[in-house]
């Protein structure tokens, strides 16, 4: 079964401070709990972000267990939006696209996740037991460092 996670947060920065952070796989590290383990594995020798770009990381999402996550750039709007998709790593699916709106106050940043996890029922099982609460946590550790880095001043 197909889930979906939507946060968005309003960041007091122009669109190309948040642009530059957020399309940088390198600052992926700074936006995840450190319990997770993060660890981009790709050398860029820029952080444009384009569209086909393969990133490898490292991640242990549940119980310490390192696993390998590979995403794909499906498709880039500059200073718009971007979707990233998981090609190899623990689900099913993931599509995540990534939006920023320039307003008055700054960026409005959307975020919508279609995720989907394997293995039929027991997956269904896991997503309720603990892995909803889990990516649910992830965004909240995000959406708390943000506010620090972009939202007061």
């Amino acid at each position: 079964m197909k889930h979906r996670l939507f946060r968005e947060q309003q960041l007091n920065c122009n669109i190309e401070t948040a642009w530059k952070f957020f399309s940088s796989a390198n600052n992926l590290t700074e936006i995840t709990p450190k319990d997770m383990n993060f660890i981009v594995l790709t050398k860029m020798e820029n952080d444009e972000i384009v569209e086909g770009m393969l990133i490898d990381y490292y991640v242990s999402p549940l119980f310490g267990i390192k696993m390998k996550w590979q995403t794909e750039i499906l498709k880039v709007d500059f200073q718009k939006s971007f979707i990233d998709f998981q090609k190899k790593g623990p689900y099913k699916l993931w599509h995540h696209h990534h939006e920023f709106i320039p307003n008055e106050k700054g960026v409005l940043m959307k975020d919508t996740v279609d995720y989907e996890l394997p293995m039929g029922f027991l997956g269904e099982m896991a997503h309720s037991l603990f892995v909803k609460k889990k990516l649910e946590d992830i965004f909240n550790y995000r959406y708390t460092v943000l506010e620090k880095m972009f939202s007061t001043k």
